[in-house]
């Protein structure tokens, strides 16, 4: 069996790769396995089970829940909320365990299970894999044991935990929104309700797009990985900016009064700044990915800022931020982490405190995303190669080396294998946006030459 869990939980076609009887099997396995780490020692377990909008999320949730239940667990069912309010009321309500079925950005048909650890983290890739071992071995016909009287888990609906999160994040923010005008696009996800509340209470004049879940159309022309509605919306209602949030809203990306898009590095450099002159940027660092552009980094460094760089995906992100206790990171994606705050990426935190930013700042958000300026970027996906072959093959290691000997200190060039797919990514960036499709042109031909 491949490995199961990604960067990101467990994902697949629902009903197809991932069914109600693996959920229920992951669920019975991740309720073993914290049970033997000793997270659960001298006390009765309580999980915290959240889900987006999704049709399938409904099965799917009623599998994760009898498995955990079947396990001894004590079941809190929140309902549909993001994927950051899972995280936060899991350790707010200090839960042993939280399960988020979500398949985040990616279209309807798919899901996925994330199991969050006690204090709302991603759990170790070590636990993932005991997790994986243990319900492969099970699925195969070991029998578990099973607790049986009053040893089952309860399961009761926990209504208050959007309220409980709303308010949170209306409480951490340093100033109030009044006078903001902004176009919130929910991608008919899971925060359709949670963050028009939130932007609302703090004191905008809100306007939604994509906040009419039904199941079936999240993230379906709109969110995050779909601005041109939120482009149009934010122009024609002569709004201040509008922000863009995926289907489980762990992501922000904004779009300015012009239609501009600002993407997650620029969303980071203004946080950045702005979390400096509130003595909250801890060590004077910001933590990106080697994906961000390079326009960032210099634009951090002009200010006298310090960026580290880690390997692309949010989890790795945050266990540097963890490790050297840094307080702000993320993606140009949109995933972006206030630590102090949030134990992951939350779209909406990251959107109310963009906008207390514009607000306190009184400038706008087009001007202050001018604190760095994007160098052009070309990504190319070459598909149908093989890339576990992209470290070692000299002929590739040749290519690069002369690409990156043309482009000099203006540019750089990044290959990187896909995590979910047979195909390498090749980004470059340059000054001028000819001189990057031509290196990108010629690096992605010698990709399918040498790995093809």
């Amino acid at each position: 069996m491949g490995r199961l869990f990604g960067t990101d939980g467990v994902r697949g076609v629902a009903n197809a790769d991932l069914t109600a009887e693996m959920a229920l099997g992951l669920s019975v396995a991740a309720a073993h396995v914290l049970a033997e780490a000793g997270t659960f020692a001298g006390h009765r377990p309580t999980a915290v089970v959240g889900r987006d909008p999704r049709a399938s999320g409904e099965f799917l949730e009623a599998a994760v829940v009898a498995g955990l239940a079947s396990a001894g667990v004590d079941v809190l069912k929140v309902g549909v909320l993001p994927t950051p309010a899972i995280a936060y009321l899991t350790a707010d309500l200090g839960a042993d365990l939280g399960v988020m079925l979500s398949a985040s950005h990616n279209a309807m048909p798919d899901n996925g299970v994330k199991f969050l650890a006690r204090g709302g983290h991603k759990l170790d890739d070590e636990l993932e894999e005991r997790i994986e071992a243990v319900y492969e071995e099970h699925r195969t016909g070991a029998p578990w044991d099973r607790p049986t009287g009053s040893g089952v888990g309860r399961v009761r609906t926990y209504e208050e935990g959007a309220e409980r999160y709303v308010s949170h994040l209306v409480g951490v923010l340093p100033n109030r929104l009044d006078g903001l005008k902004i176009v919130l696009d929910e991608a008919h996800g899971a925060a359709a309700h949670v963050s028009p509340d939130a932007f609302t209470r703090a004191g905008a004049e809100v306007i939604t797009i994509g906040a009419e879940p039904n199941g079936l159309n999240i993230n379906e022309g709109c969110g995050s990985t779909h601005l041109g509605l939120l482009k149009a919306a934010v122009v024609e209602h002569g709004a201040a900016f509008g922000i863009a949030h995926d289907g489980d809203a762990d992501r922000c990306l904004a779009v300015d009064h012009t239609g501009e898009e600002v993407d997650g590095d620029q969303i980071m450099a203004v946080l950045a700044l702005a979390m400096r002159e509130r003595s909250a940027l801890r060590s004077g660092t910001v933590v990106a990915t080697v994906m961000s552009n390079l326009g960032f980094k210099l634009a951090m460094e002009r200010e006298g800022l310090t960026v580290v760089q880690t390997a692309v995906g949010d989890r790795y992100v945050l266990e540097e931020m963890k490790e050297h206790g840094y307080t702000l990171g993320g993606e140009q994606s949109g995933h972006v982490i206030i630590l102090d705050h949030a134990t992951t990426g939350d779209g909406t935190l990251t959107g109310l405190l963009l906008a207390a930013r514009v607000a306190e700042s009184g400038r706008s958000l087009r001007e202050l995303a001018a604190v760095m300026e994007r160098l052009p970027q070309v990504l190319i996906n070459v598909p149908d190669v093989d890339r576990s072959r992209v470290g070692t093959s000299a002929e590739l290691a040749s290519a690069v080396v002369d690409a990156e000997q043309e482009l000099g200190s203006t540019g750089r060039v990044l290959l990187r294998p896909s995590g979910t797919e047979p195909l390498v990514r090749v980004m470059v960036e340059a000054a001028d946006i000819d001189q990057a499709r031509s290196v990108a042109g010629r690096l992605a031909d010698v990709v399918k030459s040498a790995l093809g």
